[in-house]
């Protein structure tokens, strides 16, 4: 073999041993690149780990924080049939309050006029009788939440504890389109509040009202004195009715006006 051969034989080599060394360094960087990839991902499982582990815990266990004493009535409420009449013997004038737990309007309603109620109802110039409708019991996921606080508020009036039963909720008012609280949730509520009876958490789990409140959403929804004049249909929540008559909201004089 002559040595131009030799050479080119040589230079030959030379190449094929670039291209190997250039092939096993690029294998070595997707070898790289692959672990960089799981430690990434490993990073952002641990992270995700350790957030959900700092994140306040909100399992079917946990309380819901109590209203304040001073928004809370302090005069007998007693269950009547679908509804909770709370106040005094001596109260001359009875209003009609229509309330969901779920509603947020009337979450402002309750901020709006609950101090002037209270004080309303401890005076003796007002009874209230709350229908507490499950009117939107679509606007929770999961479902029903409307029907389950409604029929937990009537359970908890058996035992005379509606009124701080009532005020919490409306405190701590979940929003609408997420979750309400849990039956389990509800249950320690009452208890919270003071409910003894041993029916009370079956009256909660087994919705004891349910037909009930079907019964008074369909009666409020068909009542002509709650039906707007252009549409036929249920003004909806809050609303409020005294003496067969609609009262407006717009007037924020309409308690005083009324306990007169």
């Amino acid at each position: 073999m002559g040595g131009a051969e030799r050479s080119a034989r040589k230079k030959k080599q030379a190449a094929r041993a670039v291209v190997q060394a250039r092939s096993s360094g690029s294998d070595r960087t997707k070898v790289i690149a692959g672990i960089a990839v799981v430690a990434v991902l490993a990073v952002a499982v641990i992270g995700y780990v350790i957030f959900q582990q700092m994140k306040p815990s909100t399992s079917a266990t946990d309380a819901i924080p109590l209203a304040p004493a001073d928004h809370t009535i302090s005069a007998p409420a007693v269950r009547d049939g679908n509804t909770v009449l709370v106040g005094k013997d001596t109260a001359t004038v009875t209003v009609d309050v229509y309330e969901d737990f779920l509603c947020p309007i009337c979450g402002t309603f309750e901020k709006t006029y609950g101090t002037d109620i209270k004080k309303a109802v401890e005076d003796g110039k007002v009874k209230i009788r709350y229908n507490i409708l499950p009117m939107l019991n679509r606007a929770s996921k999961p479902e029903g939440y409307s029907t389950e606080s409604a029929n937990a508020a009537l359970c908890v009036a058996d035992d005379g504890k509606f009124n701080a039963f009532h005020a919490a909720l409306f405190n701590s008012q979940p929003e609408e389109g997420d979750a309400g609280y849990t039956k389990d949730q509800l249950i320690k509520l009452g208890k919270e509040v003071g409910v003894t009876s041993a029916s009370f958490e079956s009256c909660v789990q087994n919705q004891t009202y349910k037909s009930q409140l079907d019964e008074l959403m369909s009666k409020t929804s068909n009542d002509p004195v709650l039906k707007d004049g252009e549409t036929g249909r249920f003004r909806g929540t809050p609303s409020v009715a005294s003496g067969g008559k609609l009262v407006d909201l717009d007037n924020k004089n309409w308690l005083s006006d009324l306990a007169k």
